[in-house]
C-alpha cells in the first residue's frame, strides 16, 4: 500500500504537472536551450505562484523533520496537514478520515459497530453535542438524551473540533467499559456515566398495531437496510387491516439520503420530496411517483429528529400528506458526499444544502410541527416513555381517528 506521505506528495506533484501542462499548451511549447528551457513570462509567473503556495508547507515539514528534538513521524505530519486543510473549511461535516476512521464510518452506515450507540455533532458552543441516542443501545439505556454535552471520554477532554477523536474514543470492543463526563442544562454540575460497549446492530424499523386498527411504525435512523425493512413492515401492517398510520421519527438522527427517498416514495403521491442546491445554484430534484399509502398519516418529531428524518417530515408537511406533531426538529439541512481514496483513507464534504418542496431551508431552524405538543417536563429527559404518558403519540392517534371518522 502506498504510504500516506507518498500519496500526498504524489497528489501535489500531479496538481503541479497538470498545471504545467495546461499553462504550456496555452502558451506554446517551451523552447529548450542547452541545459535550460525558455518559457514565456505568464508560465514563469504560474510556476512561481505554485512554489509560493506549496513551498511553505514542505519547508516547515522539512524543518520539523530535521530540527525536532527527537525523530518525528513524517507520514503523520502529512496526515495532519491534510486534516488541517479540511478544517480550514470551517464546516464540522467536512472532514478527512484516516484509514481506520473511514472504515468505521462505512461500518456504521452498513448497520453494525462496537460502541455505545450515540449520534454526536459539534455544538454551536464548541462542545460535543448529542443529537440523539440510538434506540435500545447502551447510550439510551444509560439515560443519555438529546443536547447532552460530552466533556470527556475516559478522562480525555473532547471538543466539537475533535468530533472524530471523540467518536473514536467512545467506540471499542463489545464488553469493554467507557466513562463519559456529561453536562446537561437541567443539572448544576457535570456528571459521569459509565457504559459497557456492545455490538451496535441497528434494527432501524419496528412496528405494531395499536387500538382502533391504527398502525405504529418507528424509524430510529436511515441505514442501508431501512427502506427494505420499512416496506416489509408496511406490507405486514396493511395485511392486518390498519386504517391509519403513525410514523415515529423522534430522536431519528438521519442517515442515508437514498434510503429516506425510498421511504418517502412509498408514503407520498406524485410530488417533490426534496431538492438540493450547490454553490453554483445547480439543483437536483427528487420526486415520488403516483403510488402512495392511501390512509390517514401523522408524523412524530422532536428536537432529536435531524437530517434525513427532517427531509421526510418536510416533504409530508409541504405536500399536505399528513400532520407533523411534536416539537421543532434539530435543523441540519446540509448534504454530504463521501469519497474513498486508493490508500484506504477517505473524506466527506458538504456538497450542497437541501430544501423542502416549498423551498424552505431548515438548516439551523428545523421543521416546525403542524401541531406543537410538548412532553411534560419530567419526561423530556427520558429516552423511553410509557405509552400512557406519551402526550405526543396520543395527539397523533387523536388526529388520525378524527380523519377516519
Amino acid at each position: 500500500m502506498i504510504s500516506k506521505k507518498k500519496a500526498f506528495l504524489g497528489a501535489i506533484v500531479l496538481v503541479i504537472l497538470t498545471s504545467i501542462f495546461n499553462v504550456t499548451v496555452g502558451n506554446l511549447i517551451a523552447i529548450p536551450l542547452g541545459q535550460k528551457v525558455l518559457i514565456n513570462k505568464s508560465t514563469y509567473e504560474h510556476y512561481e505562484s505554485m512554489g509560493e503556495e506549496y513551498g511553505k508547507l514542505f519547508m516547515l515539514k522539512d524543518f520539523l523533520a530535521t530540527n525536532y528534538y527527537k525523530e518525528i513521524d513524517e507520514e503523520k505530519l502529512m496526515e495532519y496537514a491534510i486534516k488541517g486543510m479540511f478544517q480550514g473549511a470551517e464546516d464540522p461535516y467536512t472532514t478527512y478520515m484516516t484509514e481506520k476512521e473511514f472504515t468505521e464510518l462505512m461500518t456504521r452506515t452498513q448497520g453494525s459497530y462496537g460502541g455505545i450507540g450515540v449520534i454526536i455533532t459539534p455544538g454551536e458552543d464548541g462542545l460535543v453535542t448529542v443529537v440523539s441516542p440510538i434506540e435500545n443501545t447502551p447510550g439510551e439505556r444509560a439515560g443519555i438524551v438529546t443536547n447532552d454535552k460530552i466533556l470527556s471520554v475516559d478522562g480525555k477532554s473532547v471538543s466539537g473540533e475533535q468530533l472524530d477523536y471523540a467518536a473514536d474514543l467512545m467506540k471499542g470492543d463489545p464488553g469493554t467499559e467507557v466513562v463519559l463526563s456529561i453536562w446537561r442544562e437541567s443539572r448544576k454540575e457535570p456528571f459521569d456515566i459509565s457504559l459497557t460497549r456492545e455490538k451496535i446492530r441497528l434494527e432501524t424499523v419496528r412496528s405494531e398495531v395499536l387500538e382502533n386498527d391504527i398502525g405504529y411504525l418507528r424509524i430510529s435512523m436511515f441505514d442501508e437496510e431501512t427502506a427494505k425493512d420499512f416496506k416489509e413492515h408496511i406490507n405486514a401492517l396493511e395485511k392486518k387491516g390498519i386504517k391509519g398510520l403513525v410514523i415515529d421519527l423522534r430522536n431519528n438522527p438521519g442517515g442515508l439520503l437514498d434510503q429516506c427517498l425510498k421511504v418517502a416514495d412509498v408514503i407520498l403521491g406524485e410530488q417533490v420530496i426534496v431538492y438540493t442546491e450547490d454553490r453554483h445554484g445547480n439543483r437536483e430534484i427528487e420526486e415520488s411517483d403516483k403510488k402512495q399509502l392511501d390512509i390517514p398519516l401523522t408524523i412524530l418529531v422532536n428536537n432529536g429528529s435531524a437530517s434525513a428524518s427532517e427531509i421526510l417530515a418536510g416533504a409530508v408537511k409541504d405536500g399536505n400528506r399528513g400532520k407533523i406533531i411534536g416539537t421543532t426538529t434539530f435543523g441540519k439541512g446540509l448534504v454530504q458526499q463521501v469519497k474513498p481514496l486508493k490508500d484506504g483513507t477517505g473524506f466527506k464534504y458538504t456538497v450542497s444544502q437541501y430544501f423542502t418542496p416549498n423551498g424552505t431551508n431548515i438548516h439551523g431552524t428545523g421543521v416546525e410541527p403542524d401541531i406543537v405538543v410538548e412532553l411534560p417536563e419530567e419526561l423530556r429527559e427520558e429516552s423511553t416513555i410509557e405509552r400512557s404518558k406519551d402526550s405526543q403519540l396520543k395527539k397523533a392517534i387523536e388526529v388520525i381517528l378524527g380523519e377516519i371518522k
